[in-house]
């Protein structure tokens, strides 16, 4: 009986200082991610993210990217306030679990950070291709491509940081290559070399029609560049007389 006594002597403390840290480390994480997310907005976070292209990518979600992020940012000092508060009680499985999960989560924001500059750099490229060869047939579909193979090696790349089944994605990463390669060589073998002569030949009338207007494209843009920067010097060399019209008067 004095040994059970003794016990619960014993744990109560520790129960108690568990609680205790437990609810300070909530409203001190609480504080910060709103504080965080305060700031966010501030600076203008939202509106960089969505020019990023990433905003499409939570369109239909409840959170902007300045409070998703807060979010993040509270659930991962909540895993530290549980490491020190499970600590209270020494070595035991759940403190070695949520050691564990903290070790790994410098991976998982690394992971987050490629997505977003590879998904950024995906809709630049998309923007730049689209406005460089809009006036062509095939330049928007160049610019999807090239959007879609930048955010796939991103996503190969997040999905190796994160130390996800190395194997498997490596193997479909090539899988993924074999297919293209072999469908092409598929194309022109089955297709016959008569039916790829023929393509190359549109191909190439095609080519040759499209760089006219590239040329035209060019010629236009220059135009427009030419015409802008006259109208800047108008509007500039009106606003410079109006003051003397009006002190002559």
């Amino acid at each position: 009986m004095g040994d059970a006594w003794a016990s619960i002597a014993t744990f109560l403390p520790k129960l108690v200082g568990f609680l205790l840290i437990l609810l300070i480390g909530y409203f001190l994480a609480k504080a910060i991610a709103g504080i965080l997310d305060k700031v966010l907005e501030r600076v203008g976070f939202d509106r960089v993210v969505e020019r990023g292209g990433v905003g499409q990518a939570l369109a239909k979600s409840k959170y902007d990217a300045s409070s998703l992020l807060s979010k993040i940012v509270f659930y991962a000092l909540m895993l530290f306030v549980l490491q020190l508060a499970f600590g209270i009680f020494g070595t035991n499985p759940i403190s070695d679990l949520i050691t564990g999960v903290i070790a790994y989560l410098p991976n998982l924001f690394v992971a987050i950070l490629i997505i977003v500059v590879g998904a950024a750099i995906a809709a630049a490229v998309k923007e730049i291709v689209e406005a460089s060869l809009g006036g062509l047939s095939y330049g928007r579909s160049l610019a999807i491509a090239a959007s879609v193979l930048i955010l796939g090696v991103a996503v190969f790349a997040a999905l190796d940081q994160l130390n996800i089944a190395e194997n498997i994605v490596n193997g479909l990463f090539y899988a993924i290559l074999a297919v293209i390669v072999g469908s092409a060589i598929v194309a022109v073998g089955g297709g016959g070399i008569q039916t790829m002569s023929r393509f190359w030949e549109r191909t190439a009338a095609r080519a040759e029609q499209e760089s006219g207007n590239v040329k035209q494209e060019a010629q236009g843009s220059k135009e427009r560049v030419q015409q802008r920067a006259q109208e800047r010097a108008d509007q500039a060399g009106r606003g410079s007389t109006q003051p003397m019209d009006t002190s002559s008067s």
